[in-house]
């Protein structure tokens, strides 16, 4: 079996942790395997499989006799990195948000839109976490009844943030327990017991960038341009798992129990839907899974067609990881690298 030089800009973060993990849990084949990022972080190690690995200075070199490149870092690392990548001869799969809205570069999500992998230029973008459980329950639906509005409200885990922002938490919690006063950094407020609709930056339009990466989003991985939609996201104080209100005025009739049988025979989506014994998905639940986690099905009264549900995910995992490492599965099953 062909094996594959990787590099992973941004393995210290929770998300290029995670999908360290992956790699061994999914027996990718890697061959060799180089960690990148700034001169701050150069000689930290990492645990990868049994052993650990160190991470080496990222630089214009770093990227020679590599065939895959992953991106972890932020926009701004990606932006000026990126090119540099594909130009060496490397597959750029980027997990951060420059490319997100370029037309010119794929936005994949493997169960959703393979086959938008055929016009690649060398970079792929991987949707934001919110946007990729979305669509992940949107598109089994639109599919037989093509949704013609959508009302999202996100709520999103500190661990999207990275991980000063579990620290933040984690200490902040413990001022708190104690009566003490906290003073935040990673946000503008506290984020412990408490909510902020502050899902990145604030945009000229009123939406955050967040919200608006959401909205526009959506529309591409749909191909459905024109879509109707509206995002607010929350940080909310939970470590891991992304979580979300839906809700959709249809172009038909959807019953909640042929929604759910859509859902359900979905690759990647597994419905909990029992609200007699309490059963609905959970961020505490989805932590560690690797499934879209979608419940509380119920028809919409505010719509003639309208179609309501909650939904879940790990925004490490499927919401950042997993996406990024299935979509390199999906270009070495297709022979495009």
């Amino acid at each position: 079996m062909r094996t594959y030089n990787i590099a992973v800009v941004g393995a210290t973060g929770p998300a290029g942790q995670e999908f360290l993990k992956l790699l061994t849990q999914r027996r990718f084949p890697v061959g060799e395997l180089r960690l990148l990022a700034s001169s701050r972080s150069v000689g930290k190690t990492v645990p990868y499989g049994p052993g650990e690995l160190t991470i080496e200075e990222v630089g214009a070199q770093s990227f020679q006799s590599t065939d895959l490149v992953f991106f972890f870092a932020g926009a701004e690392v990606s932006s000026s990195l990126a090119p540099q990548a594909v130009r060496a001869g490397a597959f750029v799969i980027d997990n951060c948000a420059p490319y997100s809205l370029d037309e010119n570069v794929p936005l994949i999500v493997p169960e959703v839109n393979p086959g938008d992998l055929k016009g690649h230029q060398g970079i792929v973008g991987s949707p934001s976490a919110a946007t990729i459980q979305l669509v992940m329950a949107l598109a089994p639906l639109h599919r037989v009844a093509p949704i013609e509005r959508a009302i999202v409200v996100a709520y999103q885990a500190v661990s999207g943030s990275g991980g000063k922002a579990m620290e933040e938490l984690s200490a902040q919690c413990r001022l708190v327990l104690e009566g003490k006063s906290v003073v935040p950094h990673v946000y503008p407020h506290q984020i412990a017991f408490n909510c902020l609709p502050e899902a990145d930056v604030f945009l000229d339009n009123g939406f955050t960038r967040e919200e608006w990466r959401i909205v526009q989003e959506t529309r591409r991985l749909l191909h459905h341009p024109h879509l109707a939609i509206s995002a607010t996201a929350v940080r909310v104080p939970v470590y891991v798992g992304h979580a979300a209100a839906v809700h959709l005025e249809l172009s038909r009739r959807l019953p909640p129990e042929e929604a759910r049988s859509l859902l359900g025979a979905a690759r990647g989506v597994r419905v909990l839907d029992d609200p007699c014994v309490s059963l609905y998905p959970q961020p505490w639940v989805a932590a560690g899974q690797d499934n879209v986690f979608v419940g509380r099905i119920r028809e919409d009264s505010v719509y003639e067609y309208g179609l309501a549900f909650w939904v879940a995910a790990d925004n490490l995992r499927k919401g950042s990881a997993l996406n990024a490492l299935q979509i390199a599965e999906l270009v070495i099953d297709q022979g495009w690298l």
